[in-house]
């Protein structure tokens, strides 16, 4: 038979630890992911960086397109952008949920044993 031993939950400031952690290295996900989007946007629409900041921001939050492109080379990227944002939005903020969900289970479990 199978015998699990049960684990006591992480202190605290471990946990926020890991919090802090998966915060920040989704945070440099996001702007390594905008990074992308600015100077795609910039150099295959030919838009002022601060505009392809905005346009690349409001796709990477999943709020949608604020410029027009007129170019064929900026709606190939654009469309490929808007894909690639919203896997990258989405695995982001499970990345991000992970820790919290996972001491919710682990706390549930130890209660149960």
């Amino acid at each position: 038979m199978y015998e699990h031993k049960s684990q006591q939950l992480a202190p605290l400031h471990v946990f926020y630890k890991r919090i802090l952690n998966n915060a920040l290295i989704s945070a440099i996900v996001l702007a390594i992911c905008l990074a992308i989007g600015i100077t795609g946007y910039h150099i295959t629409a030919n838009i002022a960086w601060i505009d392809s900041l905005h346009n690349a921001s409001m796709i990477l939050s999943g709020m949608g397109p604020v410029v027009e492109i007129n170019t064929i080379s900026g709606k190939w990227f654009s469309s490929i952008y808007a894909l690639f944002s919203g896997v990258v939005f989405i695995t982001n903020i499970g990345y991000l949920m992970t820790p919290i969900v996972h001491r919710f289970f682990h706390k549930l479990h130890t209660e149960a044993s």
